[in-house]
């Protein structure tokens, strides 16, 4: 600290030196943090042995950093008279109506074109804003769990100011369409959600006439005939209605990936660039990264490490170093060391003031009821090391701090993985949305990690958490093209996607699909690829399944001819894939036709990258059209000696 008081000394003109310096730093880098005049800067810039002077940038802990990341913020273009008449589905567990979130302030009347009823049951009040509410299970379509409250507020929530988590990511909440409209379809409770009611709520949502269906529910991998979400999804694509759905969190497994009809978007989770930082310190003063979200000051004091033999006097090594249940029983005023990801309660319970815990997932860092630091395997290894060594261990969890993460946006490990096990030639998840660390509206009777505490928004994380902000945008596209079919706002959702770096995320499309969603430029993607409901129902036949099953998805009869069926890599998808084997030296051809929703006179060319080994071809590779709604086809051939390609589509005109 006196090395950087001298250095200040020599550049302060009016000030004290001690008015200047904000905090020294000299654990794991050397620097210091003080307020300058541009002068004061300049000088210090000249100085000899100065690397570099940058401005103290304010990284904001928002409610909604994961719209503002899209590019979906305040200043996004708006068109309010349409948004308002806009409503969004929630097949869930269904919602808590007096959170802000569902005001309806601000909004007009109720749209002439809802047809639905406010039948919420026990103790529940529709508005403006929830306009509609049925309820499946139980007596009410309150949500005392939180989920289907926190996917509402996410989807279509309205502008609620100054929300935080005891001022933990304080900012502006709201929703994709935030003068939309809500109506609530409760399916769940505690034992699961059951087939009959979410029939039900699509059957329901349908006739009320919602535009958008966000369903954050999955189960089993079966086929489309018996699957209610692809069932009751199929029936609102031929109604216009987009039905986004989870792809799962049973990742990092291959071809985990649910919800995997090809008219559903099914969404797998992403980050955002916030991240949150909370640093271990030991009693040597080394700094060890961490990652939580911690509101709690434990004012830097270093407390007794409690690890293994100090952490129980009744359990094996084994178990205490694991913190097992009932093993802890030396711990209160300790911080304790746990070598499994998931015991925070047992270190509470037994008066630990803090524990740190050793995680292999580090993107989904959590709240708890006490200080919580979650290291991953090298960090950890370097602490335990300490831990082992020292003969008196001690250390302490530091608040959380907020950092721009540059690897953002990458697919956590939690998040399915394809390939679609069950139309192989058919790419899932179809975009990526975030997914970790959602602050959205919450159920106040509901538990979270701070017992005693009643919190009307909270964190949760997941491929739930994504979906609905999908549905958000989604409903956001369809308020400057009420009149495009469902595969359409699919395919601009698609198409321009933002790429995201297979480097940086294991399986790559078999993690993001087609990438990370981009809103505002999804509003006009230049060109679509449409798919009739015909289409798919031909796909189907293909595929052999049996007349009954096919009529089962589409709510009548229909005939299949060997002359109409469609092979599933030609389905008109936004996306190509073909499964072949390793040693396939076979050409493949994938064939596309794309519906021009740009300006007249647009002209697309082909631009490709891709294996080196192998060859991709284009034809034609330029598309040129006179006007808004003409249709053009082109082919793409993949050859080479080892197929081993994913293809996705984008357009530059």
């Amino acid at each position: 600290m006196s090395h950087h008081q001298n250095i200040l000394q020599e550049v302060i003109e009016s000030s004290s030196v001690e008015n200047s310096l904000v905090r020294s730093y000299g654990r794991s880098f050397n620097g210091f943090a003080a307020k300058l005049t541009e002068s004061e800067r300049d000088k210090l810039i000249g100085m000899e042995g100065v690397v570099s002077v940058f401005p103290n940038t304010v990284y904001k802990l928002l409610t909604t950093r994961s719209y503002e990341f899209m590019g979906l913020g305040d200043k996004s273009k708006h068109i309010p008279e349409v948004e308002t008449n806009t409503i969004v589905g929630v097949i869930d567990g269904g919602i808590w109506p007096e959170s802000k979130s569902f005001s309806d302030q601000g909004i007009g009347p109720i749209p002439k074109k809802w047809k639905g009823t406010c039948a919420g049951g026990k103790n529940f009040t529709c508005n403006k804003k929830v306009i509609g509410a049925r309820h499946y299970v139980q007596e009410s379509a309150r949500d005392n769990e939180a989920h289907g409250t926190h996917t509402a507020s996410t989807a279509a929530g309205n502008k609620v100011k100054g929300v935080s988590v005891n001022g933990v990511a304080t900012g502006t909440a709201r929703g994709g369409v935030p003068l939309g409209r809500l109506a609530i379809y409760k399916v769940c409770e505690p034992a699961g959600c059951n087939a009959a009611g979410m029939m039900a709520a699509f059957d329901d949502a349908i006739a009320d006439g919602v535009d958008v269906i966000t369903i954050s529910i999955g189960g089993g991998v079966t086929k489309v005939d018996i699957d209610p979400v692809a069932i009751g999804s199929f029936h609102a694509m031929q109604k216009g209605i987009v039905t986004t759905a989870a792809a799962g969190n049973d990742g990092p497994k291959l071809g985990s990936v649910a919800n995997l009809a090809p008219w559903i978007v099914s969404v797998a989770a992403g980050s955002t660039d916030r991240k949150f930082v909370t640093n271990v310190v030991d009693g040597n003063g080394k700094m060890i990264p961490g990652r939580s979200i911690n509101d709690f000051d434990l004012k830097a004091k270093k407390y007794p490490l409690a690890y293994g033999k100090t952490a129980s006097n009744k359990c094996t090594e084994e178990l205490a170093r694991g913190c097992a249940s009932g093993c802890l029983n030396t711990v209160e005023g300790k911080i304790v060391v746990c070598d499994v990801p998931d015991n925070v309660t047992e270190p509470q319970v037994a008066g630990a003031v803090g524990v740190i815990i050793h995680v292999t997932d580090v993107d989904t860092p959590g709240l708890g009821p006490i200080p919580v630091s979650d290291l991953d395997d090298t960090n950890y290894a370097a602490f335990r090391s300490y831990v082992l060594s020292a003969p008196n261990p001690q250390g302490t969890i530091l608040k959380s701090e907020t950092v721009k993460d540059e690897n953002a946006p990458i697919v956590p490990t939690f998040s399915a993985r394809g390939p679609n096990t069950l139309f192989s030639d058919i790419l899932k998840p179809d975009i990526t949305a975030p997914g970790v660390n959602i602050l959205a509206a919450y159920s106040p009777v509901a538990q979270t990690a701070l017992p005693g505490q009643s919190i009307d928004y909270y964190f949760m994380t997941g491929t739930s958490m994504a979906t609905p902000h999908v549905a958000g945008v989604a409903a956001y596209v369809k308020t400057f093209h009420p009149d495009w079919s469902a595969s359409a706002v699919k395919s601009a959702i698609m198409t321009t996607a933002w790429e995201m770096n297979a480097s940086k995320n294991a399986e790559a499309e078999f993690a993001y699909g087609s990438g990370y969603v981009n809103p505002s430029v999804a509003v006009d993607p230049g060109l679509v690829y449409e798919i009739a409901e015909e289409d798919y129902l031909n796909m189907l036949c293909a595929l052999d399944y049996s007349p009954k099953g096919i009529s089962t998805v589409a709510g009548g009869t229909f005939t299949c001819s060997e002359k109409s069926k469609i092979q599933m890599k030609d389905l008109n998808c936004p996306s190509m894939a073909a499964k072949v084997s390793a040693s396939s030296s076979s050409d493949i051809t994938f064939s596309r036709t794309v519906t021009n929703v740009g300006k007249k006179g647009s002209t697309y060319k082909a631009k490709v990258s891709g294996d080196p080994k192998l060859s991709i071809m284009v034809e034609p590779e330029t598309l040129s059209f006179k006007s808004p709604g003409e249709k053009k086809s082109f082919t793409v051939t993949v050859s080479g000696k080892s197929l081993l390609w994913f293809g996705q589509t984008g357009h530059t005109m």
